[in-house]
Formats: structure tokens, C-alpha cells, sequence
């Protein structure tokens, strides 16, 4: 090669690097190869209280659904309620479309569970996304809705999942594919400041915490590449794949589509019976979970619905699965919008 050729292929090397690079931060950035931002932990330690490990027992048992995620769940039974004597023992995500999803086992097992873990680690796991090992957690943990629990809650929760009983359970580690291996580690984000207890001046803003806590936007809202569809908030039309069938989420907004003919009392009996009329909830719906509410609580998740604004998305799992214009998924009544 002669040397202006050389100097030439040497620019062209020079300014591809320069696009790449370019390329990398302008797009996902770096922290896919950084790691995950993360902060150093610290020494608290939260109080054990009766009064938190009520909070906790309610938070855990009935709001953010962490046992219904973290113990294997009995499908033959109504409400697919966890098995009993293995309540926070962990398992494999049943939803087919992550197969390689591993759900950890939260039991204070010194061996295969949490009796190791510090608060801090705690701590940093629910609300930030960092597991005990320093790998970032796959968000279908929602800790991106957990950094709005108050500094209360989260201790509560923390006291009362530390005196589980102890199961032991060894469960595999995630192996997240490629490329969302490297693509996860740029949801943590650490938490540095107190986070105070939320407004409760009214049922509607104590129905918006609740709402945030038990993470009903992430399957009440479908997606799109992982990302929720704008405009489609509350929606429906997620589909899962689980032990129990493919079925997809309800419309929780007031249009005609979603649940524009129930009223409070029908909204809390059917949490607590997962029936509407004669038509059982599929289980994908926890409900075993959040009937445990109270009443108040679940008016107040109620009222906070009816401020949604109502869009039309049919979604029907009784009729069979078409493809939905809006959500681009195929549902019942997917080819009615």
C-alpha cells in the first residue's frame, strides 16, 4: 500500500472510530459497558417495631404483591395462592416470554436465601435495582415504582420479610440474554435522599401511592420493545403467557371499553372474590394479593382510577386473539380497535 493510501485508510479508521463512539453516546450510552451506577452502602439499620412489622405484613401480603412474585403459586387452586410453606422461597418466572428469568428466593436462609444480607443491601435491591451481588436486577422487579415508597414502608417491608421463615430453596441466578444483558444496567439509579410518606390528604392521592406500589400501570399499560405505549396508559391489552393460558390485562379506565359500569363496591368485590358476575379473573391478575386491602384502601385505589383519563382499547379474553391496531399485540377484540 502506498503511503497516502496509508494516511488515507488511517483517517477513514480515525473518523469510523470517532462515529462509533459518537454513535454509542448519543444512543444507549455508556453505561451498558460502565456497569450500573450504584452507591457505596452504609451501615442502617432498620428498628424491628410491632407497628412495622404490621405495616410490612400489609405492604407485603397485600400491596406490592412481593410474595406472589417471590413463592411458587398453587394454579389449581382459585387465585393461584402461594404455596404455604414455601412463602418467599422463590422460583422461575411462569410467564413463557422469560424463560430465563429467575425470581430469588427472599427467606432469611443463610444459605440459599437473604440471612446474610445487610439493610443497606436490602434497601438498595427494592429501590434501586442493585442485587445483593452488585448486578443490576431486571426490572420486572419494579423498583422504578419502589423509589416512591416511603423511607417507612421500606423499613417495614425490611423488618417484616426478615422474619420469614426460612426455606431452603436454592435458586439459579438470572442469566439475562444478550443483548438486554448489557442494556439493563442502565435502569439502577441510586438513591441518595429520604423519600418522605406521600400525600394522604385525600382517597384519590392514597390511591395513587397505593397504585404506584403495586405496580398496576406496568401490566395495565401494554408495550411496546419493553417500553409502555404513550397515550395508552391503564389501557390493557399486556399479554401473558403463563401456566394459566395467554390472556391479556384489562382497561382500568373509565371509557366504555374499560370499566366505565363498576362502582366501588363491585371494584372491591371483585378483588376479593376475583369474580366479575360469573366471569373468574385470571389469576395473572393477583388478586389473592390485593383483596387482602382494606376497604378504605381499596376505594381509595378505586377513586384514583376514576381520574384516569379514559381511552378506548378493547380488550376481551373471552373472544379470540386478534391483532390490536393501537397496541400492535393480538388480544380478544384486538381487530375491533
Amino acid at each position: 500500500m502506498k503511503p497516502g493510501w496509508k494516511k488515507i485508510a488511517g483517517v477513514a479508521l480515525l473518523v469510523l472510530l470517532v462515529a462509533v463512539l459518537a454513535g454509542i453516546t448519543l444512543t444507549i450510552g455508556w453505561r451498558p459497558f460502565l456497569g450500573p451506577k450504584t452507591r457505596p452502602l452504609t451501615d442502617r439499620h432498620f428498628e424491628s417495631t410491632p407497628a412495622r412489622l404490621a405495616r410490612g405484613k400489609y405492604l407485603v401480603e397485600a400491596v406490592t404483591g412481593c410474595l406472589g412474585c417471590h413463592s411458587p403459586a398453587d394454579f389449581k387452586a382459585h387465585g393461584a395462592p402461594p404455596v404455604a410453606d414455601k412463602l418467599g422461597a422463590g422460583r422461575s418466572w411462569p410467564d413463557n416470554q422469560l424463560p430465563w428469568l429467575m425470581v430469588p428466593n427472599l427467606t432469611p436462609d443463610k444459605e440459599t436465601g437473604t440471612g446474610n444480607w445487610s439493610d443497606d443491601v436490602w434497601a438498595r435491591a427494592i429501590r434501586e435495582g442493585i442485587g445483593h451481588d452488585g448486578r443490576a436486577l431486571f426490572p420486572v422487579m419494579p423498583y422504578q415504582n419502589f423509589r416512591s415508597m416511603s423511607d417507612e414502608d421500606l423499613a417495614s417491608i425490611v423488618v417484616y420479610l426478615r422474619q420469614l421463615a426460612p426455606v431452603k430453596n436454592s435458586v439459579p441466578t438470572t442469566k439475562i440474554p444478550f443483548p438486554l444483558n448489557f442494556l439493563i444496567k442502565s435502569v439502577p439509579e441510586p438513591l441518595t435522599s429520604a423519600v418522605p410518606t406521600p400525600d394522604q390528604s385525600t382517597a384519590e392521592a392514597r390511591g395513587a401511592y397505593l397504585v404506584k406500589m403495586g405496580s398496576c400501570a406496568d401490566c395495565h399499560t401494554p408495550q411496546r420493545q419493553g417500553q409502555p405505549i404513550k397515550g395508552l396508559d391503564y389501557a390493557g391489552g399486556f399479554v401473558f403467557d403463563g401456566p394459566t393460558g395467554i390472556v391479556a390485562s384489562a382497561n382500568l379506565t373509565s371509557d366504555s371499553s374499560g370499566i366505565s359500569y363498576y362502582d366501588a363496591n363491585l371494584f372491591i368485590k371483585a378483588m376479593r372474590e376475583g369474580k366479575v358476575g360469573a366471569r373468574d379473573l385470571n389469576p395473572e391478575m393477583p388478586w389473592w394479593f390485593y383483596g387482602k386491602m382494606t376497604d378504605d384502601d381499596l376505594r381509595s385505589v378505586f377513586a384514583y382510577l376514576r381520574t384516569l383519563k379514559p381511552i378506548q382499547h378493547r380488550v376481551d379474553n373471552a373472544e379470540p386473539a386478534t391483532e390490536c391496531k393501537l397496541c400492535r399485540a393480538k388480544h380478544g377484540l384486538g381487530n375491533r380497535n
